[in-house]
């Protein structure tokens, strides 16, 4: 499992557009972090807790030392604050994954959820929300969630 979270993180894809914006490695990184990090405020309290459990997520997961898991949470959260909604994050995550590693990332977000042993009811609707971003299933979505409590 954890050669796939890591392959996963090391995709990186170059796309050019109009405007010759890259998407970069990166990019990719920042939008799925601001998931997590958005997940972790959906209470309007951003805990150091929480900021520690998305820094060991990123250390302990994605193979980040502490230093660029903490610069790459501050690009999240920055990018967060400028963003009007989550499709932007969403976009590059379809545009860049698979069905499975978008599995990978509602699983790590469901161990974010249930880190506290309970779904409050912004977290349920950020959930959906989220599925529906990613375009995935409600099947997929419970099945994740399911191997989530199961295995804690």
């Amino acid at each position: 499992m954890l050669d796939s979270i890591k392959h996963f993180f090391s995709k990186a894809t170059v796309q050019g557009s109009k405007n010759d914006h890259r998407t970069t490695e990166h990019d990719i990184r920042v939008a799925t972090c601001a998931l997590f990090v958005e997940m972790a405020r959906i209470d309007e309290k951003f805990t150091p807790a929480e900021v520690d459990t998305i820094l060991s997520i990123l250390k302990e997961k994605y193979g980040l030392s502490r230093e660029h898991a903490e610069a790459l949470l501050a690009d999240a959260d920055k990018e967060l604050a400028n963003s009007v909604d989550l499709w932007q994050f969403a976009r590059l995550i379809n545009e860049n994954y698979s069905v499975s590693e978008k599995i990978e990332i509602i699983e790590t977000l469901w161990q974010m959820v249930y880190v506290d042993g309970k779904m409050d009811q912004y977290e349920h609707h950020l959930m959906n929300k989220l599925k529906n971003l990613l375009r995935l299933s409600h099947d997929q979505l419970i099945n994740t969630k399911l191997k989530v409590l199961h295995s804690g």
